[in-house]
């Protein structure tokens, strides 16, 4: 019998094979080209000798094929007929981190961070919708020239596992050592992280969420573009070139100072305030913002607002993505009117934090929360990102986690997070509050001093222009359109 690699160049239906990839006894690995759109593929054949196994197989293709999230590869096709059996997969561009590792191609802390974060971010949507996946190691997670990140779909059918996120973890905090480039800023941090995922310290390893939010932090620390080629593999031929680029996206810069920011003509810098992760809120009685108490459901409640950066990076998100699926974030009923979700005068906006300069009178860093975004916008954001907005009562909860008197909080100034003065920070690690921005929440409730009135949406927490009532305030409203340059919002995630 002639050797599988003998095929290359032959077809297999509309697709013709390259080269194998991978095998195992019962599946060929190939790339191929799917020849009448020129479309690079991966396609997964079923061995002949294994055709008995094609209802597992197809089972497995489902699986891969519910999956919708824009980090993960997609499925494009799966044909079954008596005598083949295959599924052909989006090919991902750039090199894995496996081809970085055998290069010998370290990353700087910035670049891994942004990497570990976007995995993380793909892992959580998997988590929450009880995927089964295989074990997730760099051969599966690629970074392209421009430094987007991509996972390859490891779906597959049956229940996950209850150790599969603790495995994988753990296996990423091992296996990605190596790319971690020593000598540059937040080496140690990053490190540390890695460690922390090897169960190292800690006695357990971390959950996706720390995983998440440590990477984060360690972005929003340090200041430098870092720039990403591909190693010289033997997936990529081109001469190595180092390009500068924006983490996450081209021209979208998400890295910013935190707690250390230099602004020109400010010869000052402020002590490094490390920011503090999600706070969790656990099941059981809370105060409510109406007195009494409420019942809740365990969620972690996020310890800033979104900011510029992290919006920015929605909106690079929502750009990359066909004309017509650009609206796949949005709430079901959004107005139709309603077309986008840039927030009013973005572009001075967004221009005016990645340079330090001014808006509207005010110096303004990537790091700021994110203003004169509606209702929607904060919708349409939380269901990229898997979360959800919180509602007065989790919001109220999260408050009074620690805190017996909200009102001993201060309004701060409108300022990247990382600036946030401990009279506006609970005991708990909650930052802005009191103050910095007023904030959207998810669900329509009565005011209390019209309790016969219909349910209104509720804007919770003083701002820097309406700093009266401090955490303590509330307003309500029908207009879910509104923007103001002293409202944004801060995400949660339920645990339960």
């Amino acid at each position: 019998m002639d050797a599988p690699s003998s095929r290359a160049g032959t077809f297999l239906g509309d697709y013709r094979l390259d080269r194998i990839l991978a095998e195992n006894p019962a599946t060929l690995t190939w790339l191929a080209e799917q020849a009448s759109v020129r479309r690079p593929v991966t396609l997964i054949e079923l061995k002949p000798g294994a055709l008995s196994r094609h209802g597992d197989f197809l089972a497995d293709v489902r699986a891969k094929a519910a999956v919708d999230h824009p980090l993960i590869g997609s499925v494009y096709e799966a044909v079954s007929r008596e005598d083949h059996c295959y599924a052909a997969l989006e090919r991902l561009p750039g090199a894995s981190l496996a081809d970085r590792l055998a290069a010998r191609e370290a990353l700087k802390p910035a670049q891994l961070a942004h990497v570990l974060r976007r995995t993380a971010e793909a892992q959580m949507y998997l988590e929450s919708a009880g995927t089964a996946n295989l074990p997730l190691g760099p051969e599966s997670i690629h970074l392209d020239s421009h430094g987007v990140v991509r996972l390859a779909n490891l779906a597959r059918a049956g229940e996950r596992g209850p150790e599969r996120s603790d495995d994988d973890i753990r296996l990423l905090g091992e296996a990605l050592r190596p790319l971690v480039a020593d000598g540059h800023p937040g080496t140690s941090r990053l490190s540390t992280v890695l460690a922390w995922m090897r169960g190292e310290e800690l006695g357990r390893p971390l959950t996706w969420q720390e995983v998440h939010s440590y990477a984060s932090q360690i972005e929003q620390q340090l200041i430098e573009i870092p720039a990403v080629a591909a190693p010289p593999t033997s997936l990529t031929s081109q001469r190595r070139n180092i390009l500068p680029l924006l983490l996450g996206s081209v021209a979208v810069l998400v890295v910013v100072v935190a707690g250390a920011v230099i602004w020109k003509g400010r010869s000052s810098r402020p002590p490094e305030v490390p920011l503090p992760p999600a706070l969790t809120i656990p099941a059981g009685s809370h105060p409510s913002p109406d007195g009494g108490s409420v019942e809740l459901l365990s969620f972690e409640l996020s310890a800033h607002e979104v900011t510029i950066g992290e919006y920015a990076e929605f909106l690079a998100d929502i750009a990359r993505q066909p004309e017509n699926q650009r609206g796949r974030y949005d709430a079901e009923d959004q107005p139709a009117s309603k077309t986008g979700h840039e927030p009013d005068d973005w572009a001075a906006m967004y221009a005016a934090a990645r340079s330090g300069g001014q808006w509207q009178g005010r110096l303004i860093s990537p790091g700021h929360p994110v203003v004169n975004v509606d209702w929607w916008d904060a919708a349409a954001y939380c269901n990229w990102r898997i979360v959800k907005l919180p509602t007065q009562e989790q919001w109220f909860a999260g408050l009074r986690s620690g805190l017996d008197d909200p009102l001993q909080l201060k309004a701060a100034g409108w300022s990247a997070v990382s600036e946030i003065p401990p009279t506006d920070r609970t005991p708990a690690g909650l930052l802005g509050m009191a103050g910095s921005v007023a904030e959207w929440t998810r669900d329509p409730a009565v005011n209390p001093a019209n309790p016969l009135g219909v349910k209104s949406h509720v804007i919770i927490g003083a701002s820097f222009l309406k700093p009266t009532g401090g955490a303590l305030a509330r307003e309500w409203t029908d207009d879910r359109l509104q923007r103001r340059p002293d409202l944004g919002f801060r995400v949660i995630r339920d645990l339960e």
